[in-house]
């Protein structure tokens, strides 16, 4: 029995298709955590979301920024989604799209397992909150994806603000909490996003840090695991064990193990990227390991102590989901 944490997958099947073989996946026995963005940009977004939907009794889902937005365009008038990208056009114009969309819109924004050591998340936390300040905020705005206004708040959790306050109120609360959970890399120490920042460290506007280097932020009882970052690759610091490695722009998808006693990373290639098209600019393809691979099994598995360290590797950089940023 094992339970395993995967990267962003981002519409990308057949390379997830992959992943669960390298990793021996057994659903009678194993769990998966998907750290959100389970569609958009891949290509294959509709099977993607049909396999995980399979899944649904053995795995539990975060809702990362393009799942949101999928689910925004899903409320939409059927000429408005017309004009979004094909990908996400034939999950809202399938048949089963009901299915498929219903199950969604009814998942998490956090998971925590304090028997397991672990929560989940798709992009960040603000600096001052606890575990159990994210677990209560993330309910807040469940209950209104989950009951008959979700049309609304979908609606309204498009923008880049308000920051983050305790007072905060309405729309605006649900917009800063999802933009924290779905939208965060750099921030300020009092809570304030770099939405524009979405490169490597060091490439940041002054006065901010990436999300789990904030100075004076709290200590987290709790290992964390989350993606949404490519740019960032497989980074392992401060607790934090970021895992999109950009599958959807020709690097690797990558599935941690949550239960092991060491630290086990499986990975397989990403998507074959397209030759770009004369005059466009293609997302930067992730360069090599700058450190020393470490030793490879028989599994292809990365097996090393457990110990705070940080692991890049670079991917490309984000862009907006559906003509749409909710949560970038």
């Amino acid at each position: 029995m094992a339970t395993w944490a995967i990267g962003d997958l981002q519409g990308c099947y057949d390379v997830t298709r992959r992943l669960l073989e390298k990793i021996n996946f057994d659903p009678a026995a194993d769990r998966l955590w998907f750290c959100g963005d389970l569609v958009n940009r891949g290509g294959q977004s509709l099977e993607t979301l049909r396999l995980v939907h399979s899944l649904r009794e053995h795995c539990t889902v975060v809702l990362g920024n393009h799942d949101l937005s999928l689910l925004a365009v899903g409320a939409r008038s059927p000429e408005e989604q017309r004009k979004v990208n094909p990908d996400l056009q034939r999950v809202v114009l399938a048949e089963d799209r009901d299915v498929l969309l219903d199950w969604l819109r009814l998942q998490k924004l956090v998971h925590v397992d304090r028997d397991l050591g672990w929560m989940m998340f798709h992009a960040g936390l603000a600096p001052k909150w606890t575990v159990a300040m994210a677990e209560r905020h993330a309910r807040e705005v469940e209950q209104q994806l989950h009951g008959n206004g979700y049309r609304k708040l979908l609606r309204n959790m498009y923008g880049d603000g308000p920051s983050w306050a305790p007072n905060l109120a309405g729309y605006d609360r649900a917009r800063a909490i999802i933009n924290i959970f779905t939208r965060m890399r750099y921030c300020t120490p009092r809570g304030r996003i770099g939405m524009e920042d979405k490169g490597t460290p060091g490439t940041q506007q002054q006065g901010m840090y990436p999300w789990f280097e904030v100075p004076g932020r709290v200590e987290r009882e709790l290992k964390m695991v989350c993606g949404h970052w490519s740019a960032l690759g497989l980074t392992i610091t401060q607790g934090v064990h970021a895992i999109d490695t950009g599958a959807v722009w020709g690097g690797k998808l990558t599935a941690l193990q949550l239960d092991s006693e060491e630290l086990r990373v499986v990975q397989v290639p990403g998507r074959d990227v397209p030759a770009p098209v004369p005059g466009a600019h293609p997302p930067r393809r992730p360069p090599a390991e700058r450190r020393p691979e470490p030793r490879n099994d028989a599994q292809g598995e990365r097996r090393e102590r457990r110990r705070p360290r940080r692991h890049r590797h670079s991917g490309g950089n984000d862009g907006n989901p559906g003509g749409a940023t909710p949560a970038q």
